[in-house]
């Protein structure tokens, strides 16, 4: 992976293995991988078996590691999912979120682009940090999106049968109202989809994009 993204592997000086990390009183600490552009330590890379579960404890390593070095990027993976670190709630301290993920078997075209940022070639800490408040927020949005079309929380409902419906809402309504939003969901859904065909069968541009 690290070669993919331009990296000499077999340069010592710059992608380096075992690296030591000491904090404070503890010594000896290494992280997997720290990797250097310019002489600078860019990202520390922390490494975990192929099916460890990123979601456990497991970046509790890396977000000691990261206030140790001037590394403004901190990776941790497990071979086939990446998540992207950095400091922006809180200078020098990891984030407990990942601003970005990308899973080498499940990835969208747009993440490619998002993944280029961090090649060799084209690395910079600037341009990576002015777009990565924009990737963290709007992957969460997306979740919370995904989240809510697929099982509608009370509150979504309320959200839409508040702006159309004029009585009291019981639960009786609410639980009307989640069946309409859901019905609502697909008619959309299907309604955007024929669009799209339409579009590319008479070759024109689709106007709405649904994100894939």
């Amino acid at each position: 992976f690290l070669a993919a993204l331009g990296y000499d592997v077999f340069n010592p000086m710059e992608v380096i293995p075992e690296f030591t990390a000491d904090i404070g009183t503890k010594k000896g600490e290494k992280v997997d991988y720290a990797i250097k552009k310019d002489n600078d330590v860019i990202m520390l890379v922390e490494c975990k078996w192929s099916g460890a579960d990123l979601h456990n404890d497991h970046k509790a390593q890396l977000f000691r590691y990261f206030a140790t070095t001037e590394a403004r990027f901190g990776v941790l993976t497990n071979g086939l999912t990446y998540e992207f670190y950095s400091d922006l709630d809180e200078p020098n301290k990891m984030d407990a979120r990942p601003f970005f993920v990308f899973h080498i078997l499940d990835f969208q075209k747009h993440q490619i682009e998002d993944l280029k940022k961090f090649t060799k070639a084209a690395f910079s800490i600037d341009e990576i940090l002015n777009s990565a408040s924009t990737l963290k927020y709007t992957g969460a949005i997306k979740k919370i999106l995904e989240s809510e079309l697929t099982e509608p929380s009370e509150s979504f409902v309320r959200f839409f049968a508040t702006q159309i419906f004029d009585g009291r809402l019981t639960k009786p309504v609410l639980d009307q109202f989640t069946r309409i939003v859901k019905e609502a969901r697909t008619q959309f859904i299907n309604d955007k989809i024929n669009d799209r065909l339409q579009s590319a069968l008479s070759g024109d541009e689709p106007q709405v994009l649904l994100p894939t």
